[in-house]
């Protein structure tokens, strides 16, 4: 939810995004590097790089694999939103920590890890490419 174009802090993306964003601020409190003038070096100076977007089903993936490793550990579900996940990456989840929870009795802890990155991976991809999340908030 989005109050003024400020993300909600409450949400585990948003809250993930603010951090990104303000970590690229500086933020030393020192106000002589803005009062500075600019370096006259023209030609030593590194170009600019542009980064590309992290593809949707990547970030997808993540967020699935690290919520399954935490609800596998914890024995128990929580709430899709304050995970940050959509309805659509929490059924992904759901069937990923199933999966992982009989892999890991039959195979053990070791096991059960890579079937949560092999599973989260393959449901992101296929959620994805399926058309991902609708018009509805909780999709």
């Amino acid at each position: 939810m989005r109050t003024g174009g400020v993300p909600v802090l409450g949400a585990g993306v948003g809250f993930m995004a603010v951090l990104l964003t303000l970590g690229g601020c500086g933020g030393s409190g020192s106000t002589t590097a803005t009062t500075q003038a600019p370096s006259t070096a023209t030609s030593t100076a590194p170009a600019a790089t542009t980064a590309s977007p992290t593809p949707p089903e990547d970030l997808c993936t993540r967020l699935v694999a690290h919520w399954s490793r935490e609800v596998l550990d914890q024995n128990t579900y929580g709430d899709y939103q304050s995970m940050g996940l959509s309805n659509g990456q929490y059924d992904i989840l759901i069937k990923v920590v199933d999966a992982a929870r009989a892999e890991k009795k039959q195979q053990g802890a070791a096991a059960a890890d890579r079937l949560i990155d092999r599973q989260a991976r393959s449901g992101c991809v296929r959620w994805y490419r399926d058309g991902g999340p609708g018009e509805g908030p909780w999709q």
